[in-house]
């Protein structure tokens, strides 16, 4: 059995085990090739689900990971540790003034890897295109509703009319596929599921609808108050048919689904439908509920949606995610509520095989699902995260 490295100090992640294999390996064997770095903690909305309506006490510029630091972690995580794609987050990565020198820096330095990014879309139509031509691959954009009042009453700010805006200048500058993530919000939102998703097929853009987690700063989630994946998936069949993306997943978070226009006359799925002997066969019982079987009947494919069900469906077993926050801090899991010191480190003067070595370290005791050793968001056991989401970055 390998023998564990002398620790690393109180305060720090323990030592993986000698001969522990390259890269950011966990003890429950997945390896984190995602990267998601946090460029600020400041937003301009303030989202019910993410930000107490006062707004939260920002990060000092100081405290946060200059561009220079950002260039190095990322290429030391490139370079030294198997990451294969990169994610932009925040906070809204779109306050920073020197966002567009940071991708191209990054560009640069890895002309092949992925850069996506996360935004709430404002001001992005004054943006997209230097996005674009520093480097940028694709973007995500947050999209709760089509409707201004709505709009307004989930962020609190009135700015829809920016935020499509964003949306349409990151299609016409190239960063494409334009995926949009929606929150749905028991009786705030939910209705309108289905015209968002026809809005979206119907512009080429890819919506994935993601369940409420318990991460906002109020603390007032409840698991009974969100809406499932078989509760969206149940609000799409009434106008779509929906039925498996064959492509693998991949280690993504969403589950993706071929959606079809439900043919006229046709009601949705009720339950498993039966065979020919009055029979459900297994297939038909193992299909979530929502998605059917035989949908070609209901004519072409018009795109796909995406379901992040990380309450209800959790994929845990397959995360490949690692995570840096604005202030340089590793979290190797969404709901962990241990973080460990990665820029002080570096400007303590580390070098980037000792960086490399406390990123794996703090990878390795990765918990095995939403911060403790099972899954259960909202079970009796759970501790939500001191941070919300704007905070971790997502």
């Amino acid at each position: 059995m390998p023998q564990p490295r002398e620790g690393t100090g109180p305060g720090l992640p323990p030592a993986r085990p000698a001969g522990t294999p390259a890269g950011l390996l966990d003890q429950y064997g997945r390896r984190a090739t995602d990267m998601r770095l946090s460029l600020t903690d400041k937003c301009n909305l303030r989202c019910t689900y993410c930000m107490p309506a006062e707004g939260l006490e920002w990060l000092s510029k100081q405290a946060v990971m200059s561009a220079e630091e950002i260039v190095r972690i990322v290429r030391i995580g490139v370079d030294l540790l198997g990451v294969r794609e990169l994610r932009l987050t925040g906070g809204e990565p779109l306050v920073r003034a020197d966002l567009i020198d940071i991708i191209a820096a990054l560009r640069s330095n890895h002309p092949d890897l992925p850069i996506s990014m996360t935004t709430n879309g404002v001001g992005l139509d004054k943006k997209a295109a230097a996005l674009k031509a520093a480097g940028l691959t694709r973007i995500n954009v947050s999209l709760d509703s089509l409707h201004e009042e709505t709009f307004t009453k989930l962020t609190r700010r009135p700015f829809l009319d920016r935020v499509l805006a964003g949306v349409d200048a990151a299609w016409a500058a190239g960063l494409g596929p334009v995926k949009l993530n929606a929150v749905l919000m028991r009786g705030i939102n939910d209705t309108e599921s289905p015209s968002l998703l026809a809005w979206a097929l119907d512009r080429g853009y890819e919506l994935r609808f993601i369940e409420q987690m318990p991460l906002d700063a109020d603390h007032g989630w409840t698991r009974r108050n969100m809406i499932t994946a078989a509760e969206i998936r149940a609000l799409l069949s009434h106008d779509f048919v929906l039925s498996p993306d064959l492509r693998a997943r991949d280690g993504a978070p969403a589950e993706r689904f071929e959606v079809r226009r439900r043919a006229a006359g046709t009601a949705g799925p009720d339950g498993p439908a039966l065979g020919a002997e009055g029979l459900v066969s297994a297939a038909d019982m193992h299909r979530p509920k929502g998605v059917e079987a035989a949908p070609e009947a209901h004519g072409p494919v018009l795109g796909t949606v995406g379901i992040i069900a990380s309450v209800t469906e959790p994929f845990c077993a397959d995360c490949r995610r690692t995570r840096i926050t604005a202030e340089g801090k590793i979290m190797s899991c969404l709901f962990s509520r241990e973080e460990f010191d990665l820029l002080g480190l570096l400007r303590d003067g580390a070098s980037d095989e000792g960086l490399a070595e406390r990123w794996q370290d703090a990878m390795w005791v990765k918990p095995k699902a939403h911060g403790m050793d099972h899954t259960g968001l909202g079970a009796a056991d759970f501790v939500q995260p001191d941070r919300s989401m704007s905070a971790i970055g997502g």
